[in-house]
């Protein structure tokens, strides 16, 4: 499903930072091509 797409991944300081959700994604061949992780309160 990811295969071949290029993703924005934005994360959550106090909950899953945009690392972790990056490592998962590239798992599955996509391109993280922006990484940030905020803090939403």
């Amino acid at each position: 499903m990811f295969a071949g797409k290029k993703i924005i991944v934005i994360g959550e300081r106090d909950g899953v930072a945009s690392p972790a959700i990056a490592a998962c994604l590239a798992a599955t061949g996509c391109e993280v091509v922006l990484m940030a992780t905020e803090c939403f309160v």
